[in-house]
């Protein structure tokens, strides 16, 4: 597969003070970057970010009360830094979303937008490209 789906990363990207956005796989390679992030940046990030999701799933237990011997869900990664935060979603089977944001972001908001960018690539992640009608096979 090979859709260049950063036009919709960018399009999370509206919110005010939100950064940048990759959607990454769940090996850690890069599957799209928004147009302000440097390739070989993204890469690295994206490899971070894979990273950053396993953690979180293997700590799953901490957060985890007295009860059921069902193991809890991850469902998102925040990490906050001196001058943002950092969000990593689920964006369908194998792929994350992270995005970057200023410390003054509206963190609903973000979350909100992150999970309605992740029903869009959803959709163009598992729809099969068109087939032009004039080429004959």
């Amino acid at each position: 597969m090979n859709y260049d789906l950063s036009w919709m990363l960018d399009s999370a990207l509206e919110l005010p003070e939100a950064q940048h956005a990759i959607l990454v796989s769940a090996d850690g390679l890069l599957m799209a970057r928004s147009k302000e992030v440097g390739r070989d940046h993204a890469d690295t990030v994206a490899a971070a970010m894979s990273g950053m999701q396993s953690l979180s799933r293997t700590v799953a237990d901490f957060c985890k009360s007295a009860g059921p011997a069902v193991r809890p869900q991850w469902r998102q990664t925040l990490v906050e830094f001196d001058h943002g935060w950092v969000f990593l979603i689920s964006a369908g089977e194998g792929a994350y979303l992270a995005v970057s944001a200023s410390p003054d972001v509206d963190m609903a908001e973000i979350t909100f937008r992150m999970q309605q960018l992740v029903g869009q690539l959803g959709k163009a992640l598992t729809s099969p490209p068109r087939e032009r009608a004039d080429i004959q096979p």
